[in-house]
């Protein structure tokens, strides 16, 4: 089993009650890109806009091999901006570039700015 994360186009005030499997989850922020939300997609950070909020993301538990792999980028969860210890988990969110440009950008989500 795994975790798979869509994100969603919505704030936390949108939703008035939990999901029927898996849950939704708001507060986390972004840091080296920035989530496109009309096309669904990671994308470049925009100047001045250090960590964008994330909209809502729905969060549930599939098997392996039924996880969609293609056109991701493994984006690595942090309690805060220190990296290292403060490591949670990787979550694949979509994208068009290659996983090799948001790494060297360094993009990952924060639980904590």
């Amino acid at each position: 089993m795994t975790l798979s994360v869509d994100v969603t186009k919505k704030t936390k005030d949108d939703y008035g009650h939990p999901p029927r499997e898996g849950a939704y989850i708001h507060g986390l922020y972004i840091e080296g890109a920035r989530w496109d939300s009309t096309s669904g997609l990671l994308s470049e950070a925009v100047l001045k806009e250090l960590t964008p909020a994330m909209p809502v993301l729905y969060i549930r538990a599939v098997p392996i091999d039924q996880q969609d792999v293609k056109n991701t980028y493994e984006c690595p969860v942090y309690r805060t901006k220190l990296r290292g210890s403060t490591y949670i988990w990787s979550f694949r969110l979509k994208t068009r570039q290659p996983p090799a440009k948001w790494v060297l950008t360094g993009t990952a989500l924060l639980l904590s700015v």
